[in-house]
């Protein structure tokens, strides 16, 4: 019929083999599973390993004829069973949980041995990896039903073998390494179960907090981005518009002289409507500044220095010395010209400053970019945390800048003026290039 679901295929019960009900299994059980398959095979290995080397030894202390090829012939059948087990563990692992009766035929393999060899031989010492793997594969109730149902076996072999030399200690010894297996078994299946919930719950701790620290980076990014673009330009049209209104308020307003400021402020509200759009654009679809092209740290300073002075009206320059700058990634370079303008932006706002200055001075290791103004400084032992309480978001968002670009930022005042330095260190060239090309030499551009 149409729009009938199909149902999904039949699984295995969560009560089923290593999904028992002793155990509370996590969501991912693969690493689990890896490990207790891992042991499973091993206990395999070690049967095999008992039965090989105790083979010989059970047959030298037992007498020739129908017992001797008894012992033979359970030694041979639990050799070659441990080896398919062991060599095709994938195959019959399935099997072997899905039917936990299957284990009584284990049990039988035991009985025989213990009947034919007595449990004096070495041969009964292979009939301990029965509780040992039930506890692996089947948790408390599984370890308890064969552990108990093997020591039901060796009171019926011991009193088979009870006439013969130092049968009653050894049945007593393989009954004690029977309890200690089956117990040992269902401690290492529990530790793993265990395990694996502590591993998947810090890993889903880890995905929170990184989750939680995106998401709190990305607030610090809008909040810069909103303060460096957005608030910066509505803070320069709000300055522009009560200019045009005091000009206008004039006796006799000069028209140029409006045409001009209504100008700056038509081109400051166009600006903030680009820096929104830009910002809208981004909370939609991140910029990935990483596959940007490439720009040029000294042509871009400049321009955003000519643009502060003629902004403002404050004299700036920009001064340039050693070689040309390296290629920078392009997050970097956007971190510094962003540093940049906030610190053009707090001398006009705050400084009272007469001029301001741009310094970029490039070393074989080391690119200086250095802020400077004559205005009244910094207040004195001024921390970002008092800035922040304070409203001055712009030393926070500089600092945190200068962090993801990798550069160190110091703000410097004495008194008579600010200076905001940023250190970089830049990346050793590659052998046979010059890490700054051509001369050293000193430029300014003013503005």
């Amino acid at each position: 019929m149409k729009g009938r679901r199909t149902p999904p295929p039949p699984g295995p019960t969560p009560g089923t083999g290593y999904l028992a009900d002793d155990a509370t299994p996590p969501a991912t059980l693969r690493l689990q599973l890896n490990a207790l398959q891992s042991l499973s095979r091993q206990t395999f290995a070690v049967r095999l390993v008992t039965l090989t080397i105790g083979t010989p030894f059970a047959m030298a202390n037992t007498t020739d004829g129908p017992q001797n090829h008894a012992v033979l012939l359970a030694a041979v059948l639990g050799i070659t069973v441990s080896y398919a087990m062991l060599r095709d563990w994938g195959r019959f692992a399935p099997r072997l949980l899905a039917h936990p009766t299957l284990m009584a035929l284990d049990l039988l393999f035991g009985a025989v041995l213990l009947l034919t060899a007595s449990p004096a031989s070495p041969l009964a010492y292979a009939t301990v990896c029965t509780p040992l793997l039930s506890g692996l594969l089947y948790g408390w109730r599984g370890a308890g039903v064969l552990t108990g149902l093997q020591l039901a076996v060796l009171v019926t072999v011991h009193r088979t073998w009870e006439h013969h030399p130092g049968a009653g200690v050894s049945t007593l010894l393989i009954a004690g390494f029977c309890v200690a297996a089956g117990i040992i078994g269902v401690t290492l299946r529990n530790l793993m179960f265990r395990f694996g919930t502590a591993t998947q719950a810090l890993s889903e701790a880890t995905s929170r907090l990184a989750v939680a620290e995106a998401v709190e980076s990305e607030r610090a990014r809008l909040a810069r981005e909103l303060h460096d673009s957005v608030a910066k330009t509505l803070h320069g049209l709000a300055l522009a518009a009560d200019a045009l209104a005091a000009s206008a308020d004039r006796p006799a307003p000069d028209p140029a002289q409006l045409r001009r400021q209504a100008g700056l402020v038509a081109s400051a509200a166009r600006r903030a409507a680009t820096e929104s759009r830009d910002l809208l654009t981004d909370l939609r679809r991140h910029t990935d500044l990483t596959t940007s092209p490439p720009a040029d740290l000294r042509t871009e300073l400049a321009a955003r220095t000519a643009d502060f002075a003629s902004r403002t009206g404050l004299p700036a320059r920009l001064v340039h010395t050693g070689g040309t700058p390296p290629p920078l990634p392009p997050e970097t370079t956007h971190h510094l010209l962003a540093i940049t303008s906030e610190a053009l932006e707090n001398i006009h706002r705050h400084a009272t400053a007469t001029a301001a200055e741009v310094s970029l001075r490039v070393t074989p290791d080391t690119l200086h970019l250095t802020i400077v103004d004559d205005g009244v400084g910094l207040p004195p032992a001024l921390t970002l945390e008092e800035a922040q309480e304070s409203g001055h978001f712009g030393l926070l968002g500089m600092a945190e800048r200068a962090d993801r670009a990798g550069a160190a930022l110091h703000l410097g005042s004495d008194g008579t003026g600010t200076a905001v330095t940023l250190t970089l260190p830049l990346p050793a060239p590659p052998d046979g290039e010059p890490s700054t090309p051509g001369p050293p030499r000193e430029e300014a551009a003013h503005a």
